[in-house]
């Protein structure tokens, strides 16, 4: 048996397209190999169950190895194998029966994972990093031929008589000069790491040392020899294909270390196992977050039939959860041309709705089950389920019974708890309750003092993701606000119906007020003069809660950019009915007037952090002066 022929291609050969990407994705030669490899044993193996094949099935294995001399990289299985019919039909004519559209779709096609995956052309993606591929195969039908075929990254083949004794196919790649770099144990090992560490069937990559005892020494000590085993990448049996009544807690932190080698232990994880309407499995953690949104590294991964795919899941996993970490494969993810792109597709929709919920159901048995566990990981957790409320509806139904805030005092509440703590003592004259927070406690702390002196508790909202919370806070609880600390002086965070009289008149108000414009002399500020506790500071700088809360959300790129781009306007709020002010109105030196008026605003503005550069020395220097 010998054949000569043509790959049949109607507009231009095929092969330079896929040479064409040889800078770019070309190590996914492995995976497409490696992964048909695979099926082929597990298709023997399925035969074999059927009883339509009798057989003998061996130790099923696929073995990658290469030959740094003669620059030849071969993947074997002991699987299905191939007559040279089925050559013919599945790398011939198979692969090219999409070749016309494929050759329109793709010739402008940037990356190579654009063209891999579709029309079978998985097996071509060999020709990325080969000048000639040959397939040695032998079927397992009875009577069969071993069979050979060989292609040179034209469009000319040749099938002959093969050489192989038992069932399996051998496929080896004379690797090109620019593709050498794969030629080496380090590359190869690092790409089966990443593409195949899960596989369902042994992948043996050369051997490896390991020590094994060998009798004892004089002193009765055990003695070891080296011995050379086969080097097996792959845990054919992760924990996602197993059922949880399985598995131990240490049998999750030990795959997470796996997956993640210098990581903290997560805080508690997912197990995902569900095949109607959608088959999925995984295993999804919950890791040690720092109170920032930083870039992780850790992404979940995607995988098919235990073939890793890629780790960018926006479209599976909700937004919020992105930052967990960990596994999720299902065959019913439709994969584009690129097998990492994911097609918009209504299981796509169906599964990360299950994912939301299934994370929403462990958060509240964590929750229900032990209260002082999960207040523990609230600063790690809160992240997440404020983000989820934020930007899931759905979440949000379900979050808000296990959603908790923390007060100044580090005591948690669940927002129905919250209400009736502080109903009583935080709603206005007009029936709306007033939350009161701090974004930073210690350099809201004289503002926070003087709340807490009225009773008022102090909610801490310093995450990333607070500035959103607390407008989805405002929009979701019945007749509720929600305003910073230092938006206001103490007496008017809430406005009741009592106030202090003023101990001043009119007259003296307004030459209190004229001192003040002409101390400070800066239009971004404008003087209030207002009667408050004689107890409270003498002068207060506040921002107006709304347009501060605006910046705040330019800042983070919010949309509000409009806002972003003002400047910065500030109330400064004088006591009328503090001591001091009494003090400047009596002294009759206007230049101490001044500088006591000026000493008076410099201490607000220090006490929010406002006083900085030369001003801040000017004020040192006064107050040397006036010790």
């Amino acid at each position: 048996m010998q054949e000569k022929g043509s790959i049949s291609i109607h507009t231009e050969n095929i092969f330079p397209i896929i040479k064409k990407f040889l800078y770019s994705d070309n190590e996914i030669f492995l995976r497409e190999l490696v992964s048909n490899a695979v099926d082929a044993t597990q298709k023997i193996k399925r035969l074999a169950s059927l009883g339509q094949y009798n057989g003998e099935l061996g130790d099923l294995r696929v073995e990658v190895a290469f030959d740094e001399a003669k620059k030849t990289i071969t993947i074997s299985d002991n699987g299905l194998g191939m007559t040279a019919e089925e050559i013919k039909k599945y790398i011939n004519q198979i692969a090219f029966s999409g070749a016309t559209e494929f050759m329109e779709k793709f010739k402008e096609a940037k990356d190579a994972n654009e063209i891999i995956g579709r029309f079978g052309l998985g097996f071509y993606s060999a020709f990325m990093v080969a000048d000639k591929v040959e397939i040695q195969t032998l079927s397992y039908q009875e009577g069969a031929e071993p069979a050979y075929w060989v292609c040179d990254g034209s469009t000319e083949f040749e099938i002959g008589e093969g050489v192989l004794a038992e069932r399996g196919t051998e496929i080896t790649l004379y690797i090109n000069s620019e593709s050498e770099e794969f030629l080496s144990q380090y590359k190869l090992q690092e790409i089966l790491d990443k593409y195949c560490k899960f596989l369902p069937v042994p992948i043996k990559f050369g051997t490896k040392t390991e020590q094994e005892e060998d009798g004892v020494d004089e002193e009765g000590k055990p003695k070891y020899i080296d011995v050379q085993i086969d080097n097996i990448i792959n845990d054919t049996n992760p924990i996602w294909t197993k059922a949880p009544s399985e598995l131990k807690d240490q049998d999750y932190l030990d795959f997470y270390k796996q997956l993640y080698p210098f990581s903290e232990d997560p805080l508690f994880w997912i197990h995902l196992n569900v095949d109607y309407p959608f088959n999925l499995t995984g295993v999804l953690y919950f890791p040690k977050l720092k109170n920032d949104f930083e870039i992780s590294k850790n992404k979940i991964k995607l995988f098919s039939r235990q073939v890793f795919i890629t780790d960018e899941v926006k479209d599976i996993v909700p937004e919020f959860l992105m930052l967990l970490h960990g596994v999720i494969d299902s065959p019913d993810i439709p994969l584009n041309v690129s097998r990492s792109f994911l097609q918009a597709d209504s299981n796509v929709k169906k599964i990360n709705s299950y994912i939301t919920k299934k994370v929403a159901d462990k958060l509240s048995e964590l929750f229900k089950a032990d209260r002082k566990a999960y207040e523990e990981k609230w600063t790690d957790i809160g992240l997440f389920v404020k983000y989820g409320l934020v930007s899931e509806d759905k979440f949000y139904d379900k979050a808000k019974d296990f959603v908790l805030v923390t007060n100044t005092k580090k005591e948690n509440f669940t927002l129905p708890e919250y209400k009736e703590k502080v109903e009583g003592n935080q709603t206005d004259k007009d029936g709306q309750l007033v939350y009161i927070y701090t974004n930073d406690p210690a350099k809201q702390d004289s503002f926070i003092q003087s709340a807490n002196k009225k009773g008022y508790d102090i909610l801490v909202m310093n995450s990333p993701i607070d500035n959103h919370f607390i407008s989805q806070l405002e929009q979701k609880l019945e007749k509720t606000s929600l305003k910073r600390v230092d938006a206001d002086v103490a007496d008017k965070l809430i406005k009741k119906d009592e106030a202090p009289e003023s101990v001043l008149t009119d007259e003296q108000s307004t030459k209190v007020k004229d001192i003040f414009n002409k101390a400070i002399n800066k239009p971004a500020y404008s003087v209030q003069l207002e009667s408050l506790n004689p107890d409270e500071l003498p002068v207060t700088v506040t921002m107006d809660e709304f347009m501060r809360r605006m910046k705040d959300m330019a800042a983070m790129g919010g949309g509000m950019g409009f806002y972003g781009n003002m400047p910065d306007n500030y109330k400064v709020i004088v006591n009328g009915n503090h001591k001091l002010i009494t003090r400047i109105l009596q002294e009759d030196n206007e230049e101490v007037q001044a500088q006591l008026s000026k000493q008076a605003f410099d201490l607000a503005l220090l006490s929010q952090g406002l006083l900085t550069g030369a001003e801040l020395t000017e004020f040192v220097n006064r107050s040397v002066n006036l010790i």
